[in-house]
Order: structure tokens, then C-alpha cells, then sequence
């Protein structure tokens, strides 16, 4: 055995370096909590940020160039506007399927009650949402500030403009639709690099979580920490499982067994965007058609999430309301409900769910000052939403694959814990003369 293949061999499989950097993390933002080590402290959010940060460097043009192209290749789909509209329908079925099971939790529990917090801990944010701002927010003035600015949502409706007019262009559009797919393959092979960094990443997310917050503010927000982690994971590990089994008729355990990847990379760094070349790889390593997915998992990435815009602003919007002892009533619920299918989109994909919380609270009528009492634990909630996140937008191919016939039953019932150890070698292709002497030699 030559020394590349003994070092092939004992490779260590992702998911234990992703598990090896949750549990440093958690000692060392311990340690540096207990004895005050604050060089420790801002070494630990150093790694995290700088991990993030490359996440989001490649966010708004892999966004851009991945719906340009998702679009463009729906051309190559037969039925392809019965697969968008099917994509879109369980989309929306989902998410009022995830808002339900938040708005019980919320009801049942009231998690704003015995926290002892009042309307004084609150502060308001420096930005908000609201309707006006997202309808209107959609158009940019230009093409250069959504780049800039990060503005996902405006990078989201000019590359569907562009997708839409290639598609009327025809033949005379191939040369820019060659370079946006080169472009996208580039953008994709790089975003591999970052997440390969996953398992450090972890390390300094985590361990700056745990170092800054410590375990007593889990504790003030015990109840509403547990609701969100409890509705995620019934979406999660009960509602997925259900619609995979009764709608696909498919293994629930198999899926999350191809899926998983994606939805622990998901929970670490806390961004479908930054997940999404992971998420469309698993997909169709489940049998989804590589030119549906390459449709319907960026366009998820920015428009489907269970985890941020339907669980979680329902309970957060009663836990605000029990702060600020206002009462809500059935039509507020079904506001949330309406909000949580039509604004989803203002989360972008990044990390946080502010947009989509203020939003709600606006809605409603709700005090902006709520938001600032949810900020601190935020980042130890939107690991759990962003795992859900993406495991939605891993499903929903699968689902409408399987209605509409043209799921790979075979690819899914092979469909392995570790594809990203294999991403980045594809099967090269035989040079011609290889090929041809293979006949030959026969």
C-alpha cells in the first residue's frame, strides 16, 4: 500500500472533525469564561468571524449567478413550470405547517412568562422591517449597492430578471449563460475551501457563544430557548419524516442519512447561503434531477425557511407580547401565519432572523423594543433554525421529485453520510484514446 492510500485510509470523516470542533469550542469558551481569559475570548471570535465572514464574501455573487442559472436550466426540465409551481405550493404547505407548530408551543408554554425580564431590558434595532420597506425593497435603485450592501433580496430579483430574459433571448444568450455557469462552478469550488474550514469555524462560533453568553442566559431564556429547539426538531424529526413517508414514499432515515452533511454544516455556520453548494450536492445525490435541483435548492436557500421565518418569530412574537402584556388574538396568530408564507424571503439566507422578527412585530403592532431582548441568545437559536432550514430545502426536491416521477429511487436508496469528503473529486473522463482502446482490447 503506497503512503497516499495508508493516508486516504485513515482519514478522519467530516462529521467527526464538525463534532471534534463542538466539543472544543465548548471547553475552551468555558475555560475562557471561568478563569476571564480575554485574549482567549478574542482569539475565539476572531476564527468565528473570519469564518463567517468568508461564508458571506462569496453570498451575494454566488446568490446571484446561482438563480441566473437555476432559472435558465428549468429549459432543460420537461414540465418545468408545473416542477416551479409544485416547489412553490409545498413551500408554502410547510411553512404553515411549522407556524402552527410554533404557535402552539407558544400558546401552551408562554415562554415570556417568569423571566423575570421587563419592557426596560428591551431596546429597539437600527433596522426594521416592514412591508412597505419589503415590497418596495425589492427593486434596487442600482446594480452595484445590493452587491455592497448585501441586500439578498435585490440581488435575488435582478438575477431573476436576468434568468428570465436569457430565457427569451434563446441562442443569443448561450455565451453569457456559458460564462455565469463557468462563473457559478468557480464561486462553488472556492466556497468548498471555506467549508472545509467548517470544523475550526466551530470551534471559534462556539467557543465565543459560550465565553460571551455563558450558560445563565440560556438559562433566563430556558423557556423559549426550549420552544425553539423543540418546534425545530418536531419539524424537523416528526413533519419531515411524515411528508417524506405518506407523500414520497420514501425512507425518512435514508434521507437524513444523504442529507445530514448539509444540515450539520447548516447548524455550525448558521447560513443556508453558505450551506447551499453542500445542500444542492446531497439533493441530488438523493435522486433529484441535477437540473431541478440546481433550480429549486437556490431558490430554497433564499426563500424556504421553517426554522427562521415560521417557528421562530411565532413564538418570539408571543414571548414579546407576554413582555410587554399585550394581549393577542386570533387574528394576530393569523397574521403571523401570513407572514411566516409571504415574507420568508426577507430573511435572505444569513444568519439572524432579525429582518423577518421585526417584520412580524410590525405586523402585529408589536413594541421594536422586543427584538432587543432576543438579540443576545440569538446566535445559540439560529444554529438549530438553520439546520431546519436546509433540511427543508433538501426535502422539497425530494417530495415534488417523487410526486412528479422523476426521483432516482436507486440513487436514493444509496445515498451515503459523507458526500463532502468526495465533492471535490468528480470522475474525470477518459482521455479518447483510452476509451477507444477499451473495444479493442475486448
Amino acid at each position: 500500500m503506497s503512503v497516499s492510500s495508508r493516508t486516504k485510509s485513515f482519514k478522519v470523516p467530516f462529521w467527526v472533525q464538525i463534532i471534534a470542533g463542538l466539543v472544543l469550542g465548548v471547553l475552551l469558551g468555558w475555560i475562557a469564561r471561568s478563569v476571564d481569559a480575554a485574549w482567549l475570548v478574542t482569539t475565539l471570535d476572531k476564527i468565528g468571524s473570519i469564518f463567517v465572514g468568508l461564508l458571506k464574501l462569496a453570498v451575494a455573487p454566488l446568490v446571484f449567478f446561482a438563480i441566473l442559472v437555476s432559472i435558465t436550466n428549468l429549459r432543460k426540465v420537461n414540465n418545468a413550470a408545473r416542477l416551479a409551481s409544485r416547489t412553490l405550493l409545498w413551500f408554502m404547505i410547510t411553512s404553515l405547517i411549522a407556524v402552527a407548530i410554533g404557535l402552539v408551543i407558544g400558546l401552551v408554554t408562554n415562554p415570556g412568562a417568569g423571566t423575570g425580564l421587563t419592557p426596560k431590558d428591551g431596546s429597539a434595532p437600527e433596522h426594521t422591517g416592514s412591508w412597505l420597506d419589503f415590497l418596495t425593497g425589492i427593486v434596487p435603485t442600482d446594480v452595484i449597492t445590493p452587491f455592497t450592501e448585501l441586500n439578498v433580496l435585490q440581488i435575488v430579483f435582478m438575477a431573476a430578471v436576468a434568468g428570465i430574459a436569457a430565457l427569451q433571448l434563446g441562442d443569443k444568450a448561450k455565451p453569457i449563460l456559458t460564462l455565469s455557469e463557468s462563473v457559478l462552478e468557480l464561486l462553488q469550488k472556492a466556497l468548498w475551501w471555506v467549508i472545509r474550514l467548517a470544523p475550526l469555524g466551530t470551534v471559534g462560533l462556539i467557543g465565543n457563544a459560550i465565553a460571551t453568553y455563558g450558560w445563565d442566559l440560556i438559562g433566563k431564556y430556558a423557556t423559549f430557548t426550549a420552544d425553539i429547539y423543540v418546534g425545530c426538531a418536531l419539524v424537523l424529526f416528526v413533519v419531515y419524516p411524515a411528508l417524506l413517508a405518506g407523500v414520497a414514499k420514501a425512507s425518512p432515515l435514508q434521507f437524513f442519512k444523504g442529507a445530514w452533511p448539509a444540515i450539520q454544516l447548516a447548524f455550525v455556520s448558521r447560513s443556508s447561503v453558505g450551506t447551499m453548494p453542500l445542500t444542492q450536492k446531497v439533493t441530488e445525490r438523493l435522486g433529484v434531477p441535477k437540473e431541478y435541483a440546481s433550480f429549486a435548492v437556490p431558490f430554497g436557500a433564499t426563500t424556504k425557511m421553517d426554522g427562521c421565518a415560521a417557528i421562530y418569530p411565532a413564538i418570539a412574537a408571543i414571548f414579546v407580547a407576554q413582555i410587554f402584556d399585550i394581549q393577542l388574538g386570533v387574528g394576530d396568530y393569523l397574521l403571523i401565519a401570513f407572514v411566516s408564507v409571504v415574507g420568508s424571503a426577507a430573511t435572505a439566507g444569513l444568519t439572524g432572523a432579525t429582518v423577518m422578527l421585526t417584520l412580524t412585530l410590525s405586523t402585529l403592532g408589536l413594541p421594536m423594543e422586543g427584538v432587543g431582548l432576543l438579540l443576545a441568545i440569538d446566535p445559540i437559536l439560529d444554529m438549530m433554525r438553520t439546520a431546519t432550514n436546509v433540511a427543508g430545502q433538501a426535502l422539497i426536491p425530494v417530495l415534488v421529485s417523487a410526486r412528479e416521477g422523476i426521483l432516482d429511487r436507486t440513487a436514493y436508496d444509496k445515498a451515503h453520510s459523507s458526500p463532502l469528503d468526495e465533492a471535490e473529486r468528480e470522475p474525470e473522463p477518459e482521455p479518447e484514446d483510452r476509451r477507444e482502446a477499451v473495444p479493442a482490447a475486448a
